[in-house]
This record gives C-alpha cells, structure tokens and sequence, in this order.
C-alpha cells in the first residue's frame, strides 16, 4: 500500500547519489499521499527532495560544455 511507504531515505556515508529520476519518483509519491496539501513534516521532505533533485539533475550549461570544440 502505497499510503504506508516512507519516503524518507537515509543513505550511509559514502552511498551514491540517487538519479533525479529516483527523486523525482520520490517527490511524486510524496504529493500523492499527501493529497495535494503537505503538512509541516511534508513541507521539509519535499523541499529535502527538491534539493536533492536539483543536485541530482543533469545541468544544460554543463551539457553544452562538453560539447563545444576547444
């Protein structure tokens, strides 16, 4: 049952980082259980999550870094 799962993952020092998909997939999970209203604890996960989402997510600028001729 979806509404029973916790979201909240505690990675050992040292672990990988998580793909943004894997985020992503948490955040959303996140706004189902919760209804489309978070409470407090909620609101603190969630923009937990948004920052790992962001430090996970592949960046433009860095995309077309690599890509440019020297």
């Amino acid at each position: 049952m979806i509404h029973a799962m916790s979201t909240t993952h505690r990675r050992a020092p040292g672990a990988t980082q998580r793909s943004a998909a894997e985020v992503n997939e948490e955040i959303r999970a996140l706004w189902l259980r919760a209804g489309g209203t978070l409470s407090g604890e909620q609101r603190r996960d969630y923009q937990r999550l948004v920052l790992e989402w962001a430090a996970a997510a592949p960046r433009a600028d860095a995309h077309a870094d690599s890509t440019q001729a020297a």
